[in-house]
């Protein structure tokens, strides 16, 4: 182009900004406009946009293609021309921008419209934001973000970023029209605003790659707030609709199109459909869910008005499924129905309910009726009443109305006074009361009741009382019977121990109350009272007889004592006494002597007289005070000391008593483990034949080396009998005696049995003699050579028991002797009852036989008898070779004693038996033995 016609055009006074740009695109003039918009920049910056709209200007011949270039403050949108030469070349190109004050009236529109502006060079990744834009967001120009896309990015939500990523991307590669998205951009004060955030690209390179996208912002927070608002009342009438079982529908009669809820479907178990019509509703339900249907539509088709119905259907899982539903017709001009509205609601539950709720009440009236529970209701001002059909038959009453007063008209004085009070309390604002009453039906039958009754006042209601009966007179005989079974001695009638207890703790308490300065040796006092004699009595002449002795003896203590003192029966054949009155220790053993003379008495049974003694322990409340516990048990104490002097005894508990108990308690204590501590040890006595050439027998004895003090066998063995230890402890020495017996058989020493005392305890536990065979098995020892020595007592205590076990030992050939003769009851019929080898005189008759003549003609007549019944006699006790000489004179067959030995250990003993051999082979058993025992 010639120079002076393009200066000439630049200075031509023209709205609008005009470039000149030559064929490689470089502008080569610039009118004030576009110079005043910096168009030569823009056009210098975007060159390879205009590149690619130059180059589609020549090749297809247009005149002109849209152009936009992002400007200082705006975008400038023009037109790029093709001025050509006349043969058709392409001499320049023109780039004008038509009237730029037009171009920002669209922006302020935009502005205006709420929309911020934003232009994004794709190439040189920039972007323009108009100030819309920013102060949409809370920037000025000075504080506003990077102009890049990552910048751009990095304002929007992380939970919101990746979405609107992948639609850039989507409208980037094509697959879109739009970039459109809705997110949060972070504000400038640090809080999220919701913006519809959409753009285009506009303009492309040849190749079709983006070089230009232009979009705006738009802010819709107040419509993101309004939409959650929406979202979440329709949330809450979904749940409201849900949790009442309810949705609604709606059905074009004309299309028999309709909109069915989700939640039909699924109470029916069918998948949701999209479309359906009120056709196939009726295909798949039943019969009687169609017809309902088709006689709601008939009905609401001829009045035009709302209709109601209930449908009968099974769910998913085939059970009852109850729906009620409800039509409203929308009529047009004519009175055709256009539209139906309804709404479903699943009553299923409520019908479960309902049905549950009448099972419950004809079952609270079944068990009304089984429990005798009558209910009424007792209107505050009229006294008018409403009995349930249980209340009239309680009352003994025909059903029907029935007066207030009529009914307590029945009742006695004071339980009329106790309803009427009780209800003036409720009317005052009182809590509900139980009380209990009683009246008597026409027929005279007393009956007790228990009443419950309140003030029912519940909004909506008049206040009324409620009271329930429910019949207790059968409890009430029967918690009164169990409380006399549970006070009292059901044989005697006397109080049992655990009202004595109670009596005898309350006269403790006021005995302790009322002590002053009186006597101090005065004061309550509390006798033990034991029968002696009584299980003979009940093993004699059966439990009849020992019954009427015990009733005897209650009545006898009954005249015996006086008004004021408390007894009973403590339980078997023992009796308590409380003296309450102070007494001294005179008048408590006076009241033990009375006792003891009237329980004495013989009893008349059938054609017996029964007599039994009793044994009296006396304990009395000191100065100090004390406990029903320690009384009693200091009675106890006082009791066993008067049983083991005789019958018809009495004995005050002391000091010496005290401690007599306490050491007992010890041994006791000590006794129990003791064999697994190994404190037990046995030593050997021999019991030497008399000039028969017999080998001697020898007796184990057994030895407690208690850690706590020495113990005599005398005084531990009837503790460990009374404790139960006597079992294990008996059969260790059995066990033990047997292995010591084959020790001394081994090492060649010559003796014939073995003896071991054997407590009547251990006769009476089962399976005692097959234990004592297999103990003898075990050591190796014939049960034949085994001898164990009986009490007289263990005899007379004849049992089944003790039969089996003398016929066990019998077959075995275990032998058996009397040990002590003479000193218990000499019951010679039990002696010839029972397979019994020898008698054992007692030590007492031995050391007096030689100096008490009586004494003397005692042992011989036991030498007798115990020839008479063909046993052996065996002396025990013999120190003195005057009394072996006496013994061997009258005929004894064993000595057993000092006379030759002391009782020694299993080693010293073998060494004897030695000694006795060789002596015995020298003298050729004469019976005079030069051996003398060791020293004692």
């Amino acid at each position: 182009m010639d120079a002076g016609a393009i200066a000439s055009l630049m200075q031509h006074p023209i709205n609008s900004a005009l470039l000149v740009l030559d064929e490689e695109g470089q502008v080569l003039a610039a009118n004030p406009s576009a110079q005043a918009l910096a168009l030569p920049e823009a056009a210098a910056r975007y060159a390879p946009l205009l590149q690619d709209l130059r180059l589609a200007l020549a090749g297809n011949q247009q005149q002109a293609v849209a152009c936009s270039l992002p400007g200082l403050e705006r975008r400038l949108d023009g037109w790029l021309r093709a001025v050509r030469a006349p043969e058709g070349g392409v001499l320049a190109y023109t780039l004008s921008i038509p009237d730029p004050d037009g171009a920002s009236r669209w922006q302020v529109a935009l502005d205006s419209a709420g929309h911020g502006l934003w232009d994004w060079d794709i190439a040189a990744n920039r972007i323009f934001r108009s100030e819309s834009w920013l102060s949409m967001l809370g920037y000025t120009a000075e504080d506003a973000p990077d102009d890049s896309m990552e910048t751009a990015f990095a304002l929007v939500h992380p939970d919101d970023v990746e979405r609107a990523r992948a639609n850039m991307r989507s409208h980037l590669a094509g697959h879109t029209g739009a970039y459109v998205c809705e997110h949060r951009v972070r504000h400038a004060d640090g809080g999220w605003r919701w913006v519809r955030d959409s753009g285009r690209v506009v303009a492309w390179s040849a190749d079709g790659r983006p070089l230009r996208m232009v979009g705006t912002y738009t802010a819709i927070e107040e419509q993101k707030q309004l939409e959650d608002r929406l979202r979440r009342q329709q949330a809450l009438l979904e749940e409201i609709q849900r949790l009442a079982g309810m949705a609604s529908w709606s059905w074009d009669p004309l299309t028999d199109s309709g909109w069915w809820p989700r939640d039909l479907y699924r109470l029916l178990g069918q998948p949701v459909r999209t479309r359906d019509s009120a056709r196939a509703w009726l295909r798949r339900l039943p019969r009687t869910a169609t017809s309902a249907l088709r006689r709601a539509w008939r009905r609401m088709r001829r009045d035009g008005l709302p209709v109601h119905f209930e449908l009968e259907l099974r769910d998913g899982h085939g059970q009852p499924l109850h729906l009620q539903a409800w039509s409203q017709p929308q009529l047009d001009a004519d009175g055709h129905i256009v539209r139906v509205l309804g709404q479903v609601q699943n009553v299923t539950e409520r019908r479960r309910a309902d049905a549950l709720l009448r099972w419950r009440t004809e079952l609270l009236e079944r068990v009304s009726t089984l429990g005798h529970i009558g209910g009424c209701e007792i209107e505050p001002d009229t006294r008018r009443v409403q009995w349930t059909d249980e209340c009239c038959r309680l009352h003994g009453l025909p059903p029907g109305p029935l007066a207030l007063d009529d009914a307590l008209a029945l009742y006695t004085r004071e339980s009329r006074e106790t309803f009427e009070a009780a209800l003036v309390r409720l009317a005052a604002g009182g809590p509900p009361e139980q009380l209990e009453l009683c009246f008597y039906r026409q027929n005279g039958q007393r009956i007790r009741v228990q009443v419950l009754v309140e003030l029912d006042s519940r909004d909506g209601l008049a206040p009324r009382f409620v009271a329930l009966f429910r019949d207790v007179s059968r409890e009430l005989e029967t918690s009164e019977r169990i409380e006399l079974l549970s006070h009292y001695d059901l044989l005697t009638g006397l109080p049992n121990r655990f009202l004595l207890r109670v009596q005898a703790e309350e006269a403790i308490a006021a005995a302790q109350d009322g002590a002053g300065d009186g006597a101090p040796e005065q004061g309550l006092a509390l006798l033990l009272v034991d029968l002696d004699g009584f299980k003979s009595i009940n093993d004699s002449f059966g439990h009849a007889a020992g019954d009427a002795m015990l009733k005897a003896a209650a009545g006898r203590m009954h005249h015996t004592l006086q008004g004021g003192d408390l007894f009973g029966r403590l339980g078997g054949d023992e009796f308590m006494v409380v003296l309450r009155r102070p007494v001294e220790i005179a008048e408590a053993e006076d009241a033990a002597r009375r006792l003891i003379a009237a329980l004495s008495e013989p009893l008349a049974f059938g054609s017996e007289h029964l007599k039994v003694g009793a044994s009296v322990g006396i304990a009395r409340l000191g100065p100090d005070g004390q406990a029903f516990d320690d009384l009693l048990r200091a009675a106890h104490a006082a009791l066993q000391v008067a049983r083991e002097r005789g019958r018809n005894a009495w004995q005050v508990h002391n000091e010496e008593i005290q401690r007599h108990a306490r050491r007992r308690l010890e041994i006791e204590h000590a006794l129990r483990g003791a064999l697994e501590r190994e404190e037990f040890t046995l030593v050997y006595q021999p019991q030497v034949s008399i000039g028969d050439g017999h080998p001697p027998g020898i007796e184990a004895l057994l030895r407690w080396h208690w850690p706590g003090g020495s113990c005599h066998p005398g005084e531990f063995i009837p503790i460990a009998e009374q404790c139960g230890e006597i079992v294990r402890l008996g059969e260790w020495v059995i066990a033990e005696a047997c292995r010591q017996a084959v020790a001394w058989h081994a090492a060649g020493l010559n003796f014939g049995r073995i003896a071991v005392n054997v407590s009547g305890v251990q006769l009476r536990d089962p399976g005692f003699a097959e234990r004592v065979v297999a103990l003898c098995q075990r050591a190796g020892w014939p049960p034949a050579r085994l001898e164990l020595e009986l009490t007289e007592s263990a005899l007379i205590l004849d049992s089944d028991n003790l039969r089996h076990c003398f016929q066990v030992f019998e077959k075995h050939g275990v032998q058996l002797a009397v040990d002590d003769f003479g000193t218990g009851f000499s019951n010679l019929h039990y002696l010839n009852r029972f397979p019994v080898q020898r008698l054992k005189i007692d030590r007492s008759f031995v050391t007096d036989m030689l100096r008490d003549a009586n004494a003397g003609e005692v042992t011989q007549a036991i030498v007798h008898i115990g020839h008479a019944l063909g046993m052996r006699v065996v002396a025990e006790g013999v120190e003195t070779q005057e009394e072996q000489a006496q013994l061997k004179a009258w005929g004894c067959d064993e000595i057993q004693g000092y006379v030759y030995t002391r009782p020694l250990p299993p080693r010293e003993l073998a060494q004897w038996l030695r000694q006795y051999h060789e002596a015995g082979l020298a003298e050729g058993w004469s019976g005079t033995l030069p051996l003398r025992a060791q020293a004692r």
